[in-house]
């Protein structure tokens, strides 16, 4: 028998496996659409695992070596996967103690008629930090905007685009969002690492966006009034309202700054949350409680179950309702599964010893650092095409890419940026891509009508092009600053 060192499989057998995954997850898709993440896209990479297991039998790789190798895998995203799951926990206790719908409430007081476009950038910049989603964020306020937008007589497309540009830079900086984790988890890179690499790119393309949008605004005429009292109303109705609140992500963000390990700094976040939930949300904790027990029980409930599962907090505004529900660390099992498939099929795939032939080849082609960008992009953005789900193309290229990038002497947070850069913002800008035809849907707005406007999708894979280019912020393995 032998092991991964001793193998040397053809390009075209080593490529077998992922030709098989992109093949199935494609026709999955297809048939599941969303509800493809809810299981079968994990069991396909599982499935994939098991094949590229069989290409390895027939080259005389051991069972156990393969066992191993992806036992390992799994092994090396354990903290990851921890992580995952007390992101889950905090957005609950942020929900309930108000500090996500104080974000929401303050950055809807900033909305104006004169600076609307701008505006609209900066409220789901907001809340896609606040909640890590940039499905919540159109599904919810962005409806609103372009109601609002299309009432002041701007164009359905041009509003659009901002929603879009905002919901996806929160999504890709919050802590609490799925492909940010995802991305770091497939790179093993440290969660808040990965963050503070991705400004690097991130801010430049708000920055550049904001700008065009500021322009844009001042070519808008308008007589209308951007109305969002109702939305103010309910907010402040259900919640006790402060900026006090904003203590709790401020000693979070205090925590990431002095280097405290994500785990430790989601940790205490979370139990802050839970204890000023006590303090300012008495009202909401009360409402949640459903048991006949003391006062000190039912409050004990309320929070482990909105740690470890859904909560939903009704208001009298249904636009709103979305937005104040999560799904705790429950919500967080999908991608915990999408974790665990990668990795089996990751370690399978380095056991056979496929990714260090795809490694080479890589890196025969791409005999530059820039090559071998652009070649990570270009596999994100064609899997975005082909598997239509940003997930399966965070993977896929992340496992892909791993090796040829450790190889040319490149720290792993250079493959999670650009993962994000690539994979994560362009997924809207397809229409049949699943996060493309979502947004389209929530908001009315057709992806060729917002596509031009999205312009933090669309600039984002040149930003990190132009920085490899340029060698701004490329961090090689040797680097310790």
């Amino acid at each position: 028998m032998k092991n991964s060192s001793s193998v040397n499989l053809p390009i075209g057998i080593a490529l077998l496996p992922i030709i098989f995954l992109v093949l199935l997850l494609s026709i999955n898709v297809f048939i599941y659409e969303d509800d493809s993440l809810n299981g079968t896209n994990q069991f396909i990479l599982i499935l994939s695992g098991l094949f590229a297991g069989s290409i390895g039998f027939i080259y005389k790789v051991s069972y156990k070596e393969i066992l191993i190798s992806i036992s390992n895998s799994i092994k090396s995203v354990t903290g990851a996967l921890l992580i995952l799951l007390f992101v889950g926990a905090l957005a609950g206790t942020w929900m309930i103690s108000g500090v996500i719908p104080s974000m929401v409430y303050y950055g809807l007081k900033i909305l104006d008629p004169n600076i609307f476009l701008p505006a609209c950038i900066v409220i789901c910049s907001i809340i896609s930090v606040a909640t890590g989603s940039s499905w919540t964020t159109s599904a919810t306020v962005g409806i609103a905007l372009v109601g609002i937008g299309q009432a002041l007589g701007i164009s359905a497309g041009m509003v659009g685009g901002a929603v879009i540009s905002g919901a996806y830079f929160g999504d890709k900086l919050s802590p609490l969002s799925d492909t940010t984790n995802l991305a770091a988890a497939v790179t093993k890179v440290d969660l808040f690492k990965h963050i503070k690499y991705l400004t690097y790119t991130t801010i430049p393309s708000i920055t550049i966006t904001f700008i065009v949008f500021i322009i844009l605004g001042f070519l808008q005429v308008s007589d209308g009034s951007t109305d969002n009292t109702y939305l103010l109303s309910a907010i402040s109705e259900k919640f006790n309202i402060s900026l006090v609140l904003f203590i709790v992500p401020l000693l979070v963000l205090i925590m990431i700054i002095k280097k405290t390990p994500p785990l430790i700094a989601l940790v205490i976040g979370t139990l802050t949350g839970a204890l000023f939930s006590i303090i300012f949300q008495p009202q909401i904790i009360s409402e949640l409680s459903s048991g006949s027990n003391s006062k000190l029980i039912n409050t004990y409930v309320v929070i482990m179950d909105t740690i470890t599962g859904p909560i939903s907090i009704e208001t009298n505004n249904e636009l709103l309702n979305d937005l104040f529900s999560t799904g705790g660390m429950l919500g967080m099992l999908n991608t915990i599964f999408l974790v665990i498939g990668t990795m089996v099929f990751g370690g399978a795939m380095d056991a056979i010893g496929a990714l260090k032939t795809i490694s080479k080849t890589l890196l025969k082609w791409a005999n530059t650092s820039f090559k071998l960008f652009a070649s990570a992009v270009a596999s994100c953005l064609a899997l975005n095409v082909s598997a239509s789900d940003q997930y399966l193309s965070i993977v896929v290229s992340g496992k892909m890419f791993e090796k040829a990038f450790k190889d040319k002497n490149l720290a792993p947070e250079n493959l999670s940026r650009t993962l994000e850069d690539s994979a994560t913002v362009t997924s809207a800008l397809i229409p049949w891509n699943s996060c493309g035809a979502y947004h389209s849907s929530v908001l009315g707005v057709g992806v060729g009508e917002y596509f031009l406007y999205a312009i933090f999708n669309w600039i984002s894979p040149f930003m990190t092009l132009i920085y490899a280019g340029l060698r701004i912020k490329i961090r090689t393995l040797g680097d310790k600053n």
